[in-house]
């Protein structure tokens, strides 16, 4: 139980860091939202594997390099699956981005992102 809390509290700080990317670039550089979330979910992942590998699963002796492509493996489903989410939810229900966001980015990290982390990039 306790990875599970230092995995979702690594999930929330890298959210932090994709929303605080993601609002300044489209409120304040007026990028589309898509691109607005695609360059903050960069950010947030690499925020999350630092803290993921280092501290919420102590998967610091296994191999860095691995661990970089199966993470990106990974991350590239959960951006796919984002973006589609992010998507559907503001162009077909209407919802405000950033609520549509943290919609996807909860379902997302409590499940998709949560069990391939444990049974797949730091194992």
């Amino acid at each position: 139980m306790l990875v599970f809390l230092k995995a979702q509290a690594a999930s929330v700080f890298g959210s932090f860091i994709d929303y605080l990317i993601t609002i300044l670039l489209v409120e304040v550089f007026h990028f589309n939202y898509v691109a607005g979330n695609l360059f903050g979910n960069i950010a947030g992942a690499i925020m999350q594997f630092l803290l993921c590998r280092n501290w919420a699963f102590n998967a610091v002796d296994g191999k860095v390099k691995w661990q970089v492509v199966k993470f990106i493996v990974v991350w590239i489903g959960s951006l796919i699956l984002s973006a589609a989410g992010i998507y559907l939810l503001t162009r077909g229900l209407k919802i405000n981005y950033i609520l549509s966001k943290t919609i996807i980015s909860v379902i997302l990290g409590l499940t998709y992102n949560y069990f391939l982390q444990k049974k797949f990039v730091f194992v």
